[in-house]
């Protein structure tokens, strides 16, 4: 499972995905500080 965690200002968001193509896309279209993560 692939996880993007959007950073705001006082607080965070968390999406998950199952392809990671899926979430670089998801990704790419962030305007705010993320980070991409894989966990099983």
């Amino acid at each position: 499972m692939w996880i993007i965690t959007v950073f705001e200002e006082h607080t965070y968001r968390m999406f998950e995905y199952t392809s990671k193509s899926e979430a670089i896309i998801a990704l790419n279209k962030c305007k705010q500080t993320a980070l991409l993560s894989y966990t099983n």
